[in-house]
């Protein structure tokens, strides 16, 4: 997606440790305008596949995941990092490491919300070693949900995450795959760059 590559090379920041900050309009400061494209975007990539539910983690997945979910017209369903008073009843529970946060979460569904029957598109904003993703396909798997595909708005394809997820079989849309970062130049090289 021209436009979110764009974007990335022009307000993106590469920090030390593989990190590529796009928080002044992806996932803090939250541009809707690009993210209504992004919507789009994942309707034409899964426009063959029936959807029924966008599920995302908590916190930086959920705005992208409510405007996709405009695109689709069904409701977004988050995993919660910590269990609250207002998740009553049974859940089903996965563990997710963070590669951002250097730790290991507990995310949780209410099983009013995820069941068979339903069709799921999982929605993140980054993909790099791929435990959130494996955390909310397992989510979806004991659900006995669908699991129609994953939509990704930027993979670091240096990363490993990537490839497990698509050798689990799992259908991967990723919108801007990042093949290299340099901290020192601030360059980003995309896969599908000329050389």
């Amino acid at each position: 997606m021209q436009l979110l590559k764009d974007r990335i090379r022009k307000d993106g920041k590469i920090k030390a440790g593989n990190v590529l900050k796009v928080d002044s309009f992806l996932n803090h400061q939250m541009d809707i305008d690009l993210f209504q494209e992004i919507g789009r975007e994942f309707k034409r990539r899964f426009s063959d596949v029936q959807v029924n539910k966008i599920l995302t983690i908590e916190a930086s997945g959920i705005g992208i995941a409510c405007v996709v979910a405009q695109s689709f017209h069904v409701p977004v369903v988050f995993a919660k990092k910590t269990k609250t008073k207002n998740i009553a009843g049974d859940v089903y529970t996965s563990k997710v490491e963070s590669f951002t946060h250097g730790r290991v979460y507990d995310i949780i569904v209410s099983k009013e919300f995820l069941g068979k029957g339903d069709k799921v598109l999982l929605i993140d904003d980054f993909l790099a070693n791929g435990k959130a993703l494996e955390g909310l396909a397992a989510l979806v798997r004991e659900s006995g949900a669908e699991l129609v595909g994953a939509g990704i708005v930027i993979e670091k394809g240096f990363q490993v995450g990537g490839d497990i997820i698509r050798s689990q079989g799992i259908r991967l849309e990723s919108l801007a795959i990042v093949d290299s970062m340099d901290e020192e130049t601030g360059t980003i090289t995309f896969r599908g760059d000329e050389a």
